[in-house]
């Protein structure tokens, strides 16, 4: 790989999360975003993510330095102008990401790799917004990506090979295992498997078969899960969720991937104020 900064776009969960990954691994890394406190918080996650690994000696403090030091936060586009892999992890929201491809496009150079965190969105649309078709290409992270090993290495209709070797290869140098997506299609492999799972879950619970917990506990105990279906929502998020779903249902447009009503509930539930905590647990029991 490039001894040039690798790119990261977004400095939520997924974008911090993969900045540290991508610096532990050796790499100097600029993590940019729109909203300065945004790269406050991500930098403040990361401190504390590293000061945590220290304290359980799986990292020395000369180390949790040198890592620290290799992060660079920016709100300014034109700071990766050097970068020739850069990650794009910005929200599940396709305007934003054509937004954030056409901008980038202009700036990293011209043989630059381009990388879409996205989990279900299509690289090929994604890579219309560039004039590099070719070096646009999905690379999926699991949460959280410090510690999970998968990396879904996704082919766009017009990316090229040489595109996907380079970046399998800057996966493994990350410590991942990259499996390589052969088409381009909503959810991958892993959502494409889970998001049925999810709905069924839901779809449980809203005939009255049992409670989200229960539906938890069987499946973590039945099929040695070591999360249940409701506990992984979460911790993802139920308005990324929805939005996933909503992804496959225009895509597929075909009635299996149809939301919940308790799904849109819920999400509704938190944009309206209402008290729903962290999520299906904390959801007022009359509407469960």
């Amino acid at each position: 790989m490039s001894t040039s900064p690798v790119g990261v776009i977004g400095s939520g969960t997924m974008g911090g999360s993969i900045a540290h990954q991508v610096a532990m691994s050796g790499y100097d890394v600029k993590l940019l975003d729109v909203s300065q406190p945004a790269l406050s918080k991500a930098v403040e996650r990361i401190k504390t993510w590293t000061e945590a690994s220290v304290a359980r000696g799986k990292t020395s403090e000369q180390d949790a330095k040198n890592i620290l030091s290799r992060i660079s936060a920016t709100t300014d586009f034109g700071q990766l102008k050097d970068c020739k892999f850069t990650i794009e992890a910005v929200f599940e929201d396709l305007k934003i990401k054509e937004d954030v491809f056409s901008q980038i496009d202009a700036i990293l150079p011209q043989d630059a790799i381009l990388a879409t965190n996205t989990s279900s969105m299509s690289i090929t649309v994604l890579a219309e917004y560039t004039k590099r078709p070719a070096k646009v290409v999905g690379m999926h992270f699991f949460n959280p990506p410090q510690i999970m090993k998968l990396v879904e290495v996704v082919r766009g209709y017009k990316t090229g090979d040489d595109t996907v070797a380079e970046t399998m290869e800057f996966a493994r140098s990350l410590g991942k295992e990259p499996i390589e997506v052969k088409r381009d299609t909503p959810g991958f492999i892993v959502n494409r498997i889970l998001i049925p799972q999810m709905l069924e879950a839901i779809r449980v619970v809203e005939e009255g078969i049992a409670t989200p917990e229960d539906v938890d506990k069987a499946i973590r105990l039945g099929l040695n899960a070591p999360m249940g279906p409701f506990e992984l929502q979460d911790y993802t998020g139920v308005d990324i969720g929805l939005n996933v779903v909503d992804h496959f249902y225009d895509e597929f447009r075909n009635d299996r991937w149809a939301a919940p009503l308790l799904l849109r509930d819920l999400v509704r539930a938190g944009r309206l104020g209402r008290k729903v905590g962290a999520g299906w647990y904390d959801y007022p029991p009359e509407q469960k």
